[in-house]
């Protein structure tokens, strides 16, 4: 009998006996190549737009998000699922895209970032020349 299993099955049951949550349950990300521009949509309800830092360096994007804590002095808390405090999350990127060229957006707590692929990194037509072309000559035999 083959069992088929999840490779973060194991991270995920860890982590929440933990009360943390992973694959990018604090950060949720949405990715996506369209037309030669990769497009990356991070979710981040809660957090204003100055309190998001987006950096690139040595081909890892990263965003650093800081979710100030609400002011509930004296509040009798029944559920609090809700992360606070600086979190980050890094995405490797490959050498086919132009990191020179990064632009973002920041509308109802997306982060939307794009990054073009490099031109000399698309794929191209390649033409084929002709080259001389010649029938094969069969002597008649007699």
């Amino acid at each position: 009998m083959f069992r088929f299993s999840d490779p973060f099955e194991e991270m995920d049951r860890v982590m929440n006996q933990v009360g943390g949550r992973w694959r990018g349950g604090l950060m949720p990300i949405d990715a996506f190549e369209k037309e030669g521009v990769y497009t990356l949509k991070f979710d981040l309800p809660g957090v204003e737009p100055d309190h998001v830092d987006l950096t690139v360096d040595s081909g890892v994007l990263r965003v650093t998000v800081d979710r100030k804590m609400e002011d509930t002095e004296g509040a009798n808390w029944l559920l609090r699922e809700r992360a606070t405090g600086t979190t980050s999350r890094e995405i490797r990127l490959g050498n086919r895209l132009d990191s020179t060229a990064v632009e973002a957006s920041y509308d109802q707590g997306v982060l939307t970032v794009t990054l073009p692929i490099k031109e000399e990194a698309k794929p191209r037509r390649v033409s084929i020349g002709g080259g001389d072309q010649k029938a094969i000559d069969v002597e008649a035999s007699s």
